[in-house]
């Protein structure tokens, strides 16, 4: 059974995300297990705190399921928070749902591509797992991905790059784009098709090889694909924009059509696609137990120990080891760096 997957223009902790994200747990006959992936985020100096505050949101948005959420830093590859790193990587194997959001699009590609993450949650999906992304997540799951930051903030000249292709297994050529109806640029400046603007966005369009499909989407509007029912509904307080290189669809938040106006949709098998190292994991790796997983308020005392070991400030990391004793945990280090250990 394959998992929902929903896409949001903007706003992942707005009404309007906040919406989707219920519908997504609320059949659930159990507490939700959500991931959220640092990814995206991962070469800004705050990424724990981008991703914690989508966390929070849901903590208390969805506070009458009683979420379990874990943040997964996979931040950047070489590093110990690699998206290659099984350690970290393990609450994903029983999330019910998992996020990605803000942050560069291209670089979440070069941290994700071929990665034992990516192969993890694409397999997750296949066997129910929810997904959601907005944001910048859209732009790097597509099959061919607009490189915002290059084009807007560096003046590079127009062009793509290859995207994570989520949706290669299932045969359908599809790339998104968020914040389709921004118009932060008033009438000076054309800031939609994710603050590009319309001339520059036709420009990058014309480059992507023949029978693409681009989804726009409104900025606090997404799209819910339910690979059940065939079909996909719009959620938000706008609209998504369907672009198959033939004719132009716009559908307003409540409407819903069917899944093949996307395309001719392949069903992959379980597997197909995945690599041998990500099949190995999830078939061998147990189930973990989550209370036997530090939460995120212990992740980020013992990342916030590590920084100021790197800066020998020894005073602050043993009271930063002394409070995440305080909260039931061991840290011990190691040849491997940090490790924690939930005390019996």
């Amino acid at each position: 059974m394959f998992g929902k997957i929903a896409f949001l223009g903007s706003g992942e902790t707005s009404l309007a995300g906040g919406r989707i994200f219920e519908s997504l747990v609320k059949d659930l006959d159990h507490a939700p297990k959500i991931a959220i992936m640092e990814t995206t985020a991962g070469f800004e100096l705050n990424s724990p705190l981008v991703a914690q505050k989508v966390g929070d949101y849901l903590s208390k948005r969805l506070q009458n399921y009683v979420p379990q959420i874990h943040i997964i830093p996979a931040r950047k590859r070489g590093t110990e928070f690699s998206p290659d790193n099984p350690a970290i990587l393990a609450p994903l194997l029983s999330a019910d749902l998992i996020f990605m959001g803000p942050g560069s699009p291209t670089y979440a590609v070069r941290q994700l591509k071929n990665s034992l993450a990516w192969d993890i949650i694409r397999a997750r999906h296949r066997r129910g797992t929810a997904l959601v992304f907005a944001s910048a997540a859209t732009i790097a799951i597509s099959a061919h991905t607009l490189p915002v930051y290059e084009i807007f903030k560096v003046g590079e000249d127009i062009h793509f790059k290859e995207g994570l292709d989520l949706f290669k297994d299932f045969g359908l050529p599809l790339s998104f784009i968020p914040h389709w109806n921004n118009a932060e640029g008033g009438a000076d400046l054309d800031t939609s098709r994710c603050f590009v603007g319309r001339e520059r966005f036709d420009i990058w369009r014309a480059q992507l090889p023949p029978n693409q499909t681009i989804i726009g989407l409104d900025e606090h509007t997404g799209i819910i694909l339910d690979f059940e029912t065939q079909k996909c509904r719009i959620s938000g307080v706008s609209s998504v924009t369907i672009c198959d290189g033939k004719e132009t669809k716009i559908y307003p938040a409540g409407e819903e059509f069917n899944l093949a106006e996307l395309g001719t949709l392949k069903t992959p098998d379980a597997d197909e696609g995945i690599s041998n190292a990500a099949f190995e994991f999830l078939r061998n790796a147990p189930e973990p137990e989550l209370d036997s997983l530090p939460p995120t308020e212990v992740q980020q005392l013992a990342e916030s120990r590590q920084k100021a070991r790197a800066n020998k400030d020894f005073a602050k990391s043993d009271q930063l080891r002394d409070q995440i004793n305080a909260l039931g945990w061991d840290l011990r280090d190691t040849s491997n760096g940090q490790e924690l250990v939930k005390k019996d």
